[in-house]
């Protein structure tokens, strides 16, 4: 195929994913209400979720968030680094990380990432997060999309055929898995922005920053000793 083609293909899948994904969100899916904050919710963990840490933490934190999200950046970059040093390295939280598509550049991105070896997975996201401005045209000078996506690939070890693989309608199995996840997210908890948090089944805005994220946990440790 030819870069036109597989970019054409790459729209023509995502905008598939993401009408269905604004449909629960914005529907409700079932036409229930969002569930209020502090509202305890279902968490069933499955083995498409990517996760770190031990699954016998006494804290389960659940992230939604998308690759194109500027935001979500930040927190990858400022945040993080505190979860991961501080409470999932120590064994006090389990985190799972889960997509939720805001434009199709992040089913792409998604696509990619699931490409990848397992263990190589984090490392990705974590590198398209620091490199936004080289792959996502929003606000930034990125004239060829599909050629950006291509580089990044590279820079993870993917060849030019491996991402084109990854991110064109041959790959619509996993992309429609994406499209799941986000319908779920949507129906189940209410969610239409990134990052959103899902603390010990809660919902918890606060953990947005450091100071909020340990005034969360160092909360619910001691409740739980």
């Amino acid at each position: 195929m030819t870069r036109k083609q597989i970019l054409s293909a790459l729209v023509a899948v995502a905008a598939v994913v993401l009408l269905a994904v604004a449909y629960f969100v914005y529907t409700g899916g079932s036409g229930e209400s969002a569930p209020q904050e502090g509202t305890k919710l279902p968490v069933k963990l499955s083995a498409w979720d990517k996760a770190q840490g031990s699954p016998n933490a006494p804290i389960q934190f659940v992230e939604y968030a998308a690759p194109s999200c500027p935001h979500c950046a930040h927190w990858d970059e400022d945040v993080f680094p505190t979860l991961k040093k501080e409470y999932i390295d120590t064994g006090k939280v389990y985190y799972v990380f889960r997509v939720f598509p805001l434009s199709s550049l992040d089913v792409a991105v998604e696509s990619m990432a699931r490409c990848l070896p397992s263990d190589s997975y984090f490392q990705f996201i974590d590198m398209m997060y620091r490199n936004q401005d080289k792959w996502d045209p929003d606000g930034n000078n990125v004239p060829d999309v599909h050629a950006a996506l291509i580089q990044m690939g590279r820079i993870a070890g993917m060849s030019e055929d491996q991402v084109n693989n990854c991110i064109s309608s041959s790959n619509a199995d996993v992309q429609a898995k994406i499209s799941q996840v986000g319908q779920y997210a949507g129906k189940t908890y209410g969610i239409d922005s990134t990052p959103t948090f899902i603390i010990d089944g809660r919902i918890t805005p606060q953990a947005v920053t450091a100071p909020g994220l340990r005034d969360v946990l160092n909360g619910l440790l001691k409740n739980k000793s």
